[in-house]
């Protein structure tokens, strides 16, 4: 996990490195709302994930990477789901969603939605507008919906190194989120649909399965 900031020209999440950031903690933590109520803890038809016995449907997944087409500067309309690099960034992004939400609404306190505001005006001083701001990200992965959310997540990565006693720009403050997220995810009774890949702690992101193709 890289500790870069958003607008940099390394990954947050990408298939092949660990995100720098993690989720949205925004207004109200673990209020995710593409999380659905699940019946059991297992991956039942049409669920990417499930956390904590909630679920992301393969819906909000399908939408995310659609949303990250249609980007100036985002996935490629033929990005094909053989190849699920924009699928399992996407699953990834939603999962940490839910895993830092809950981070740091264990350890507080929460971001709150004027400090993300007051980050997307700053990035979009620094970038010269907001059309620059939303091509950097989107080259990133990250659709014009989704600004907010990155944002929100690298604010809520740097308050829990806080909590740790550390900065999230070193190497100490990295170690200390990486094992706050892996206890949360542990927590949370993790599971994803192996479609997309499997959950690394250490990463904090999903790792290519050994057989990646979707089968339906």
């Amino acid at each position: 996990m890289h500790r870069r900031r958003t607008t940099t020209t390394a990954t947050t999440t990408t298939t092949t490195s660990a995100p720098t950031t993690v989720a949205a903690v925004l207004g109200v933590l673990f209020a995710v709302p593409v999380l659905a109520g699940c019946g059991g803890d297992g991956l039942t038809p049409g669920t990417a994930a499930v956390l904590d016995g909630r679920r992301i449907p393969v819906d909000a997944v399908e939408a995310r990477v659609a949303a990250l087409r249609q980007a100036p500067g985002g996935v490629s309309a033929d990005a094909r789901w053989e190849a699920e690099g924009p699928a399992r960034r996407a699953v990834t992004e939603l999962v940490l969603d839910a895993v830092v939400a809950r981070a740091v609404a264990d350890r507080g306190p929460v971001v709150a939605d004027a400090e993300v505001a007051a980050a997307r005006a700053e990035e979009e001083r620094r970038l010269g507008g907001a059309g620059r701001l939303a091509r950097a990200l989107a080259e990133q992965g990250v659709p014009p919906e989704g600004i907010d959310d990155r944002l929100g997540r690298e604010l809520g990565i740097r308050r829990l190194a806080a909590t740790a006693g550390a900065d999230a720009d070193t190497p100490a403050g990295d170690a200390a989120v990486r094992r706050i997220l892996a206890a949360t995810a542990a927590a949370l009774h993790l599971r994803v649909n192996p479609r997309y890949g499997t959950w690394d702690p250490d990463r904090a992101a999903l790792a290519p399965a050994a057989r990646s193709r979707p089968t339906g």
